[in-house]
C-alpha cells in the first residue's frame, strides 16, 4: 500500500507537469489546487528536489519546477523515492547480501516475478501517460 506521501508526490509531479511551463510555480498555488496542505507539500517538494525530481528557488518569483520533461519521468521513480524500494521482500533490495537459503528457498521465484511485475508497471508507466 502506499502512503499520501507517495501518492501526494506523485500529484505534485502531475500538477507542475500540467502548467506546460518553464517559469517555477508557487507551492501555495500547487495546494490550492490539489486541495493538499502546503505544510505537507513542503515536506514532499523538499525530497522531490532531494531526489533532483524538482528544482525550486524562493523569493519573489519562487517555487518549483520539473527538472525534465514529463515523458523523461517515470511513475515508478517517484513513487520509489518517496515510498522506498518496490522489493517486497529484503533479499531482493539493491544492495542486498545475499541470503544463505537462496539456492534452497522455494518462495524466492514468487517473490521475485511479483518484483519485477510492479517495477516494470510502474517503471513503465511516464508522467506524461497519466497527466
Amino acid at each position: 500500500m502506499f502512503s499520501t506521501k507517495g501518492r501526494y508526490a506523485l500529484r505534485v509531479m502531475i500538477d507542475l507537469a500540467q502548467q506546460h511551463s518553464e517559469d517555477y510555480i508557487p507551492l501555495k498555488d500547487i495546494a490550492e489546487r490539489q486541495g493538499i496542505s502546503k505544510k505537507y507539500l513542503e515536506i514532499i517538494a523538499k525530497e522531490l528536489v532531494k531526489g533532483k525530481l524538482l528544482e525550486g528557488a524562493s523569493g519573489k518569483h519562487g517555487g518549483y519546477r520539473l527538472t525534465r520533461l514529463p515523458d523523461e519521468y517515470s511513475v515508478g521513480e517517484i513513487i520509489e523515492l518517496m515510498e522506498g524500494t518496490f522489493a517486497p521482500v529484503a533479499c531482493l533490495e539493491k544492495d542486498a547480501k545475499e541470503c544463505p537459503r537462496k539456492n534452497e528457498c522455494t518462495t524466492l521465484p514468487m517473490w521475485n516475478e511479483f518484483y519485477e511485475l510492479e517495477k516494470n508497471f510502474f517503471y513503465n508507466k511516464k508522467l506524461s501517460n497519466i497527466m
